[in-house]
């Protein structure tokens, strides 16, 4: 782990949510069941310190989406641990939270304890998308927690959901845009996953809620990445993270363990194809780090030219680091 960025993960499940939202099962998404305490928190850092991880690269995350909202006491608890960790040289400390539980008095004691990014649960900026899927609060609370949080000079990072219920492709596109329009350093893009034991489970089982299509949702995705990245925002997480739990639990909807690989192949599929134009035979360099992306999974990319007649030669370059696709002669 030397020199590189490592994020010490703490979950604290469900503590705080006002009520369940449609697709919400935390204890699937994040393979917890238990509360973590203040020891848990020490715990987790040590790990991390004897596994390699230099201090002034490592962060603690809090995750679980309402940071804020769980009691009083018990974050005072949870951050006056993390505090300990700062002291002894860590980067920082990331959590996530609810819209509607950002406020001064909180954003204050996040500062007194040396937080340094929060990540905001938007979800969808369509009141009429929010409300269909139980998240209890308003596209203007968003709005006025990154207001907040930007204020305070802490690193924004918004998330959101691409095929939720309710929702349409357009939406989905709306919902980004208005993120963007909020000048947040970081995002997540989550495509929905349908998990047994919730709103959206019984929805999709009954046939009223219709998942998108994995490649339709992938084609959006990528789409969705190109604007994010063009606004100068990075997105550090595009599809929910491997789980043995959320593949035992899931009912459907947008899951494959490699989504943002598959959205980035279709990235460069998109890229090389506005470049062939009438060619045959054509070859391109990428950098060498995009190499896998460019060619696709299992060749998927060469595979989809050469089905439409034509040979696509992809050069990996060591010496390239811009993204875009240099064209070559053969």
């Amino acid at each position: 782990m030397t020199g590189k960025r490592a994020s010490v993960a703490i979950f604290v499940p469900h503590i705080g949510c006002p009520h369940r939202c449609s697709f919400c099962d935390q204890r699937a998404i994040t393979g917890e069941n238990s509360a973590p305490r203040a020891c848990d928190v020490a715990a987790a850092c040590e790990r991390a310190l004897e596994s390699g991880a230099e201090p002034k690269n490592t962060e603690i995350a809090f995750f679980g989406g309402s940071f804020t909202a769980i009691p009083r006491d018990y974050m005072l608890e949870l951050l006056g641990a993390a505090r300990v960790y700062l002291e002894r040289g860590f980067r920082g400390i990331r959590l996530s939270t609810r819209p509607d539980a950002v406020d001064r008095e909180r954003l204050d004691i996040l500062k007194s304890f040396g937080v340094t990014s929060v990540e905001l649960g938007a979800q969808s900026m369509s009141d009429r998308v929010l409300g269909l899927n139980e998240r209890g609060h308003t596209a203007e609370d968003v709005e006025r927690a990154s207001e907040l949080v930007k204020e305070y000079g802490f690193t924004l990072g918004l998330q959101m959901m691409v095929g939720l219920y309710g929702s349409m492709p357009e939406l989905d596109r709306m919902s980004a845009e208005r993120i963007i329009a909020l000048g947040p350093q970081e995002a997540r893009i989550y495509p929905t996953v349908i998990l047994k034991n919730t709103r959206l489970g019984e929805l999709f089982q009954s046939g009223e809620y219709l998942p998108y299509r994995l490649n339709d949702a992938i084609s959006l995705c990528a789409e969705l990445l190109d604007r994010f990245e063009s606004a100068g925002i990075s997105v550090i997480k595009l599809g929910l993270h491997s789980s043995k739990d959320v593949e035992r639990d899931m009912l459907g909807g947008l899951y494959h363990p490699s989504f943002r690989e598959l959205c980035e192949a279709e990235r460069y599929k998109k890229r090389i194809e506005g470049l062939i134009g009438d060619d045959k035979a054509c070859a391109f360099t990428v950098p060498s780090r995009n190499l896998s992306k460019a060619i696709g999974q299992n060749k998927s990319n060469i595979e989809y030219f050469r089905s439409k007649g034509v040979e696509v030669k992809i050069i990996p370059d060591p010496d390239q680091s811009e993204y875009i696709i240099k064209s070559q002669t053969e």
